[in-house]
């Protein structure tokens, strides 16, 4: 079995040219995004061809890199201008595509040079299947979310494929996110970038012995974070976080966690209990389901169904993002929301830490005293050793 010690990649969602800065710049090694066709992720803001472009440049200065999902189910009608769309991204030198349709895989290895990367989707799950997909010129795995970490090296080490694996993130209800209930339900096609979420769902029902079950199809959020040791330990060469359409309070602290998780691994050869304790409290400042590991250490059963009415409330919310910072006399917050004087603020820096801060009084660009900011408010706080432009601040009370 592999135990190379290699620190695997941490792969972060895109939702928007925003949000992939955000990732970037808080850790990712790379990003997964979508143009404005091709994906599962309709409702996400996805990618107009200038902002890919914008993309790339950005992540390929900072030695990072851009995968872009071609992961729907195809109809003969969706090839009519996908070589176009194709011969672009070679041109703009994306690093990869992930890809679940055996034919378009096909199509993209007889007409191009991108690495193929395959989508969960695709459901691969034993090494049988794995060496099917590289003899179709596939280069990376990403296994079914039923897979686990001592699973999924297996499979690497009998093909000599990388493969990567989900640490964090929503979980669908279906085999791999091969569903269709919201098309029945909703008339929106799930594996073409409509799902509606059906699984969330109050459902009423009861069983013989009256017992009710409001979410029956809803699946706690997966958290990988305890077991950082096993993927490294195992040679997982690709940690990936699930969210395009959440937040950038989301994607700097998914980032930031992750990376620095990472690390410390890597520098103490283990993550303590104490640390554990810290970066998983870091995971709880964001709205999110109750948590479990999923598949990665043994499968999932029953206690993998969210059945609460309510998320875990996040203690955190975005304050805003610095904008300026005047060396040893104040730094700007572009505010996006109401604050009131007293608050805490934490200010993610890009590096390693957190700077708190407590906002006694609040005061705009012209030192007048405010009873409380508004969005799109420009406040000017004392500077503080380590504040840098574009780091985001949230507020925690």
């Amino acid at each position: 079995m592999a135990n190379t010690q290699k620190i695997p990649e941490l792969l972060a969602p895109a939702g928007s040219l925003e949000k992939l800065k955000i990732a970037l710049s808080y850790g990712a090694d790379a990003v997964y995004l979508g143009g404005q066709k091709y994906g599962l992720r309709a409702a996400a803001d996805n990618f107009t061809n200038h902002e890919l472009t914008e993309a790339v440049e950005f992540a390929h200065s900072r030695s990072k890199q851009v995968y872009v999902v071609l992961n729907s189910f195809f109809f003969d009608s969706d090839f009519d201008d996908l070589l176009e769309f194709i011969k672009f991204l070679e041109r703009i030198k994306v690093d990869a595509l992930i890809v679940s349709d055996l034919g378009v895989v096909d199509f993209i290895a007889l007409n191009s040079h991108i690495p193929i990367h395959l989508s969960t989707q695709a459901s691969c799950l034993n090494s049988e299947s794995a060496k099917f997909w590289k003899d179709y010129g596939v280069k990376r795995l990403i296994l079914g979310r039923e897979v686990s970490i001592i699973e999924a090296a297996k499979i690497k080490e009998s093909t000599g494929l990388e493969v990567e694996l989900f640490i964090h993130g929503s979980m669908c209800m279906s085999y791999s996110g091969n569903c269709t209930i919201s098309n029945f339900t909703q008339g929106r096609d799930s594996n073409r970038g409509g799902c509606s979420h059906s699984c969330r769902f109050d459902y009423d029902l009861t069983d013989s012995n009256n017992n009710k079950a409001a979410f029956f199809m809803s699946s706690k959020d997966l958290n990988g974070l305890s077991l950082i040791d096993d993927f490294i330990k195992y040679g997982i060469d690709s940690i990936k976080v699930e969210g395009r359409m959440k937040g950038p309070l989301y994607a700097a602290t998914i980032s930031k966690t992750y990376k620095e998780a990472l690390n410390y691994h890597q520098s103490q050869k283990t993550i303590d209990s104490a640390k554990l304790n810290y970066f998983q409290n870091e995971l709880n400042k964001f709205t999110h389901r109750s948590y479990f590991e999923g598949s990665l250490d043994s499968p999932a059963g029953l206690e993998s169904v969210f059945d609460e009415r309510d998320h875990t409330k996040n203690p955190a919310r975005v304050f805003g993002t610095v904008i300026d910072v005047v060396d040893n006399e104040f730094f700007v917050i572009d505010s996006l929301t109401k604050v009131l004087p007293n608050s805490y603020i934490e200010i993610l820096k890009f590096d390693e830490g957190i700077i708190k801060y407590k906002l006694e009084s609040l005061r705009d660009l012209n030192d007048q005293e405010l009873d409380s900011t508004r969005p799109n408010q420009l406040i000017k706080v004392p500077f503080i050793e380590g504040v840098a432009k574009n780091n985001l601040v949230r507020v925690v009370s």
